[in-house]
């Protein structure tokens, strides 16, 4: 099973992918199968004993050639739904910079993408934040940016949720076609959010939260609710900062010796690492400032992989 979804999300990095995207055969045991991920330890073939239902064994070899999607264990995918606009009023506008002009738009506008990430773990497939919840045709993008990396969103385990802003919690839930509802958009993940954060986002009218959308998560069996900082799972890290927003969280993920950090929207772009940046629209923007600057540190120091949500060039980005 993770070989075929690995060569269904990487079919144009490695040969033999259509090979076993094709095969018909459901195999029972898999050679190296805790290592076949690793650009640096793999023995340049995978083995796969095949069911009684296929007679042959099969041998394939990988060839990689995309450093930045491969992380040891990990396999990251951007989930970009665009590049938008944001002014004071809340409102994301798109943006095509093939045609569009950024000073044509609102005084003080912001140029942003919106990103989402899909983490496949040894453990897990982590969605983190869900993007602005925008449908095409009656598909959530997000299912279907997921559908386009090799994933079915019914895969999705985990969804970590940094803060409930509209262009992060909206794809949380989807309209059923038939009745109309909200229903929640992944119904076999659990979704980890911070408690606060949720009573704050229904506690008052701000045009950041849409309570329709974040409605069908309340009484979600699959919710789990964090009070404060800690450990999912013994490998994900959770710390609330209270920078870009009262009850804003960020993640790190430890895998197979490496670590994915995620700071939202306390550290939304590579430039702003750089930069001792503050910002007026974020809650407390010094200490946004001022742990960008120890995120980076640390992070060039160990070598995380970052992930960044608003970069427009650079989702992903390796010291």
């Amino acid at each position: 099973e993770n070989v075929a979804r690995f060569a269904r999300m990487n079919a144009r990095h490695f040969d033999g992918a259509q090979r076993v995207e094709k095969s018909p055969a459901v195999y029972t045991s898999l050679s190296n199968s805790r290592g076949f991920l690793h650009p640096h330890r793999f023995a340049m073939g995978v083995e796969m004993t095949p069911s009684p239902h296929c007679a042959k064994r099969i041998t394939f070899s990988l060839i990689f050639s995309h450093p930045h999607i491969f992380s040891s264990l990990l396999m990251i995918h951007p989930l970009s739904e665009g590049s938008f606009t944001i002014d004071k009023s809340k409102v994301f506008v798109p943006f095509d910079d093939r045609k569009d002009d950024l000073q044509n738009r609102a005084a003080g506008s912001l140029l942003v993408e919106v990103q989402p990430f899909v983490v496949v773990t040894s453990e897990d497939v982590l969605l983190i934040d869900t993007g602005l919840g925008f449908e095409t045709n009656g598909t959530l993008q997000l299912h279907q940016n997921l559908m386009d990396a090799g994933i079915n969103p019914s895969e999705v385990t985990k969804v970590l949720l940094s803060h409930l802003h509209k262009d992060h919690a909206g794809g949380i839930s989807k309209k059923d076609p038939i009745n109309g509802r909200s229903e929640i958009a992944f119904p076999n993940a659990k979704y980890y959010v911070q408690k606060k954060e949720l009573e704050f986002a229904f506690s008052k009218d701000s045009p950041s939260y849409i309570k329709e959308e974040l409605e069908p998560l309340k009484d979600a069996p699959n919710l789990v609710l964090l009070d404060g900082d800690g450990v999912i799972d013994g490998y994900i890290k959770y710390e609330v900062t209270a920078a870009h927003s009262p009850f804003h969280q960020v993640f790190w993920i430890v895998d197979g010796g490496r670590t994915i950090f995620f700071g939202a929207d306390d550290a939304p772009q590579l430039q702003q690492m750089k930069s001792r940046f503050v910002a007026k629209y974020d809650y407390d923007g010094k200490k946004c400032m001022e742990l960008r600057q120890k995120w980076w540190a640390e992070g060039n120091a160990a070598k995380w992989t970052f992930l960044f949500y608003h970069d427009i060039k650079t989702g992903v980005y390796e010291p």
